[in-house]
């Protein structure tokens, strides 16, 4: 596995190989890796000749500092882990490589997206993201890069930019990877306590009640049981649940069966903040 620390030599290699016909694979991570990672790396490499991995935990999209401080860091693990599925390149930059002398974020806009659910509590979130994400893209010029839908609202919004801003690759969502127990696979569920990461599997069972009650039920009495369920938990606190069109992310009132929809969810455990979402059926 090749490891680049700098963009200029990093950007002359990929050129080279793409001279050669090679086709580019790319997952932009912050690093912890989990089997969730490790899926988007092995999708990517039976579709691409080459795969980078990029680690960079990135500073502008976390909305408080004790996060992105708490954020776990764990290189030389995750080095391991990327040799061990044959990863091709690993980028590794520290924060004045990508951001230079000032760091902060370009101002987005993507059609509304960036306002709903996620957007909403974490205020400049998404302008974080589509930053640093938009640099990756510069720099790597991947043929396609690969997300996990358990940050659906961050894929649509990675689809966007690249449409709004003409980005020659493609997106592919991948499906969400789970632990045994059903809890959504994060780099923050190693920062959980026992009786909390205990507790949190409920999340996706949840997820999985509304599922089966939204083809029976009107939106607002799946929202309203959801809500009255994490009422009475001792140990989790929703944040939000909401049901949205998946392309929008506008938040329904009735079901159009031509449309495809999703539960959207956020948790918190103690002080560690939870996300998932489900996709929901008509029938």
């Amino acid at each position: 596995m090749k490891i680049f620390t700098k963009k200029a030599p990093l950007e002359a290699y990929l050129s080279k190989e793409k001279l050669h016909g090679k086709s580019i694979g790319f997952i932009p991570t912050m690093g912890a890796l989990h089997e969730g990672h490790l899926s988007l790396i092995t999708t990517a490499q039976k579709k691409n000749d080459l795969v980078v991995v990029s680690i960079f935990v990135n500073p502008t999209q976390f909305d408080k500092d004790e996060d992105l401080i708490n954020y776990p860091k764990t290189f030389e693990a995750d080095k391991i882990q990327l040799e061990k599925i044959s990863c091709d390149v690993l980028f590794y930059p520290d924060v004045t490589e990508i951001y230079e002398d000032v760091i902060r974020s370009e101002s987005f806009y993507f059609d509304g997206l960036e306002h709903k659910m996620e957007g909403k509590y974490r205020k400049g979130h998404f302008n974080g993201v589509g930053t640093i994400v938009k640099i990756l893209f510069q720099i790597v010029k991947p043929n396609v890069a690969y997300f996990g839908q358990k940050d659906f609202q961050q894929l649509q919004i990675i689809k966007k930019l690249v449409q709004k801003h003409n980005l020659n690759l493609l997106i592919e969502g991948c499906p969400i990877f789970r632990e045994k127990d059903g809890l959504a696979m994060s780099s923050r569920n190693v920062r959980l306590e026992e009786k909390y990461r205990t507790a949190a599997p409920f999340i996706y069972q949840t997820l999985q009640e509304a599922q089966n009650q939204f083809i029976k039920q009107n939106p607002f009495e799946v929202i309203l049981r959801v809500t009255e369920q994490f009422k009475y938990h001792p140990l989790l606190k929703l944040e939000y649940f909401t049901i949205a069109e998946e392309e929008t992310l506008e938040t329904i009132k009735e079901k159009e069966k031509e449309k495809n929809y999703r539960a959207f969810i956020a948790v918190f455990a103690g002080n560690i903040r939870l996300i998932d979402n489900i996709k929901l059926k008509h029938s």
